[in-house]
């Protein structure tokens, strides 16, 4: 099978383990991207996160967006 089949393949699946809504990631986004610069273990703070990001194209402009605020703001 050729890495182009197994990537859409995966697009189609989703990912294996655990994914949250765009609900859940908007809740959870701000605390996702604190414990992110502060160097803690953000995708076990919450589970599934970093999974929706990478699938979901509005989720993960929000996320780069907040990132860069609370870097430019340290």
């Amino acid at each position: 099978m050729s890495d182009e089949t197994r990537n859409r393949l995966a697009g189609v699946l989703g990912p294996a383990g655990p994914e949250v809504t765009c609900e859940v990631c908007f809740d959870e986004l701000d605390h996702f991207v604190e414990l992110e610069l502060a160097g803690a273990d953000a995708e076990a703070a919450v589970p599934g996160m970093t999974a929706h990001l990478e699938g979901c194209p509005a989720c993960a402009e929000d996320h780069a967006a907040l990132r860069a605020l609370l870097e430019a703001g340290a």
